[in-house]
């Protein structure tokens, strides 16, 4: 009976059901007086390094930010490379989970020099701080559970580029046996800076360049670890090693290794347990969680119906109604 009544309910919430677009909308368009086309086509001349996805049957994929010569700085093609494979994610519909990571076992020390050198007057540079912004809006956006792995240096931009991830966890100190090693959970109301190697550091430099985070690294910074731990480590430039990470919020755990092989190979583990199930249902959830985080408490609620009504009567649903009580 109660099988009955849902297939009944479920056509006509459908039918009149108007879903947004799979695109998610940027922070600013020609409107805000940005023309991605122009930026890009000045970032251009400052070539050098990749931005890599490799998507996974099990629905994880790993985005490496690339360019070992140079830290994992971004160069100008880099940072349109970013964009592109971000349009690439949204499109993903089979996608359930997101690691990003730095190549050769550091993460990524934010702008590279010469770049910055040459688009140094302030239209330029808020045109760039818009590309980004836009650009990590939508990644900490997309329908996958995404974390950092954070090994070696994450600096300035690298260190913004941290915060545009899920969770928030602590964990213990190195050494500690894996019961003993997470000591809370909770979740985070922006990104965080996901899992820490041991050695790994991030640090918010951007005082010593005579700026303040323009990719949007302070607003999600303040919103993970509060205004006071984010004006410190803002105004103090100081290196967070994963204990202090993990004692504010910043990282979600302090990996056993600082192995390159190792460390991906605990990511994907500690990832799939967060995406084990259908990706329709992990990106319904993923949709909720954005919805409830950035959205005023009336939208929200309206937002989380529409994506209940996605999923109600689907086909995991069904499942799991012939198998029988939802408690294992």
């Amino acid at each position: 009976m109660a099988l009955h009544l849902r297939k009944c309910f479920l056509h006509p919430v459908r039918s009149r059901l108007v879903l947004p677009p799979q695109r998610i909308k940027s922070l600013y368009t020609t409107f805000d007086g940005f023309d991605e086309d122009e930026i890009r086509e000045k970032l251009q001349r400052f070539p050098g390094g990749s931005v890599d996805l490799s998507k996974q049957t099990s629905g994880i994929a790993v985005l490496t930010v690339n360019n070992p010569g140079r830290m994992n700085a971004f160069t100008g093609t880099m940072m349109g490379e970013l964009k592109d494979r971000v349009d690439e994610l949204e499109q993903w519909t089979d996608g359930k989970g997101l690691i990003v990571q730095g190549a050769a076992s550091t993460f990524c020390s934010g702008s590279d020099l010469n770049a910055v050198r040459a688009i140094s007057n302030p239209q330029d540079g808020m045109k760039m701080c818009m590309l980004m912004q836009n650009t990590l809006t939508r990644l900490l956006r997309l329908p996958l559970v995404s974390v950092a792995l954070v090994e070696g240096k994450a600096l300035g931009g690298g260190a913004e580029l941290t915060t545009a991830c899920d969770f928030s966890m602590a964990a213990g100190a190195q050494g500690e046996s894996g019961s003993q090693r997470v000591r809370r959970v909770s979740l985070a109301v922006s990104g965080c800076a996901g899992l820490m190697a041991p050695g790994s550091e991030i640090r918010f430099v951007h005082k010593h360049m005579g700026l303040v985070p323009g990719w949007g690294g302070a607003a999600r910074l303040v919103r993970i670890v509060g205004s006071k731990n984010a004006l410190q480590l803002l105004s103090t430039a100081r290196r967070v090693d994963p204990d202090y990470a993990a004692s504010i919020g910043l990282t979600e755990e302090i990996l056993a290794s600082s192995d390159v092989s190792r460390s991906l190979d605990q990511a994907q583990k500690w990832l799939s347990d967060h995406t084990k199930g259908p990706s329709a249902v992990i990106r319904a959830l993923k949709k909720v969680v954005v919805s409830g985080r950035e959205l005023p408490l009336d939208e929200a609620l309206r937002t989380e119906k529409e994506v209940f009504g996605t999923v109600w009567g689907g086909p995991a649903n069904l499942e799991a109604l012939a198998q029988g009580p939802k408690r294992k």
